[in-house]
């Protein structure tokens, strides 16, 4: 029996493995935190990502390793790499941690991105700013998620305390200055790719986000063909780049009828927690097959969907088991401000059955303003 080893485990590494229970497969976790999530049905090694020990004792278990984040350290998936099968490869993993490495990537493969520029002093930082103009987003490079380690810069007299809160990190994980893209769409692709390159992608998904934390996923996204082509070739582009191996997402803006690349996630995403209910073959099935050599399964979508993401604390679940075309997905986690602790999906034949169920469910549960833009767009 094939065991595959996760290094992270957290909800998508929990995904992950409840999806390969019907291929037969097993899973082990290594995660520096003992209560991870995923350990409530996956057996455990824990210890630090850069431990040799844990990733020796890791890798003596495993047939085939792969990762549920991308803040792995991609030093830890090259030592693996050099002992057993690791999926992405390393070099797919340090380039979609460091945002001018992957903004570089991008812009050599002509996939348009907004302005952006290395920051390393506050000199750097005036320069660009004045270079790449006001409005524009100080970022750190490496180790930032779901709107943290930003800093908007919105006027000229914000540049000091963008500074003063991110400049000290210049030295370690570094900094990039981005110019703000006022788009009028975020989607985002999600695609998978085999080890013998075979590539396919899910419909395009319209996303939504409070906080800098995606809140709401809406598929199949209405867009034009040509846009739909376009988003589906940069894609292509990006994973024959990396030689990559399994599901990951790319990032998009929409603005002015142009797409822009704002990142990459080398994993499976949260924007395509839609596809276990919502698709012939979900993303984390799919990511399984393709790191093991398998035949990819259909991506084929079944009807619409729309996934809400709960952050922070879950709400009652009655309201959704009460809807015909609700799914509960609870992650074991405790409460805490700003964590995923869950999500929820409506599969529905028709957009308007699907937006009747979502009205519903944000009555009932007090969340009309996370339904509503969703629901604006299944009823335009």
């Amino acid at each position: 029996m094939t065991t595959v080893g996760i290094l992270g485990g957290g909800q998508l590494a929990r995904m992950l493995a409840l999806s390969g229970a019907p291929l037969g497969l097993r899973f082990l976790v290594l995660d520096s935190i003992a209560d991870a999530c995923a350990g409530q049905f996956v057996p455990m090694v824990v210890g630090d990502y850069r431990d040799e020990a844990a990733l020796a004792e890791f890798a003596s278990r495993v047939d085939v390793a792969t990762f549920d984040f991308e803040n792995v350290p991609a030093e830890s998936a090259q030592w693996l790499a050099e002992r057993i099968p690791v999926f992405p490869n390393p070099r797919a993993l340090a380039v979609a941690q460091d945002r001018l490495a992957e903004k570089s990537l991008f812009r050599e493969l002509g996939i348009p991105v907004p302005e952006f520029a290395d920051i390393a002093t506050r000199a750097d930082l005036d320069t660009a700013v004045a270079s790449i103009g006001i409005p524009a987003i100080l970022k750190t490079r490496r180790l930032g998620y779901d709107g943290k380690g930003q800093f908007r810069i919105k006027a000229l007299v914000d540049v000091a305390a963008a500074w003063e809160s991110l400049g000290t990190q210049a030295g370690t994980v570094g900094l990039i200055l981005e110019a703000f893209v006022p788009f009028q769409r975020e989607l985002s692709v999600i695609a998978v790719r085999g080890r013998d390159g075979e590539f396919r992608t899910w419909p395009i998904t319209e996303n939504w986000h409070e906080h800098g934390i995606l809140a709401a996923s809406l598929a199949p996204a209405e867009v034009e063909l040509a846009l739909t082509q376009s988003a589906i070739a940069h894609a292509r582009r990006v994973a024959e780049a990396l030689d990559y191996v399994g599901v990951f997402a790319l990032e998009l803006f929409l603005k002015d009828g142009l797409l822009m690349a704002n990142e990459m996630a080398p994993r499976v995403h949260n924007s395509g927690h839609w596809t276990i209910e919502g698709a012939e073959t979900s993303q984390f099935q799919n990511h399984l097959r393709a790191v093991l050599g398998l035949p990819l399964g259909s991506t084929r979508m079944v009807g619409r969907a729309c996934m809400l993401n709960w952050i922070g604390q879950l709400p009652a679940e009655k309201p959704v088991l009460d809807a015909a075309c609700g799914h509960w997905h609870d992650y074991g986690k405790s409460s805490r401000e700003g964590r995923k602790v869950g999500h929820a999906t409506f599969r529905a034949d028709t957009a308007e059955e699907l937006a009747d169920a979502l009205e519903c469910v944000g009555r009932e549960l007090s969340r009309e303003a996370q339904v509503a833009p969703v629901v604006a767009r299944l009823r335009a």
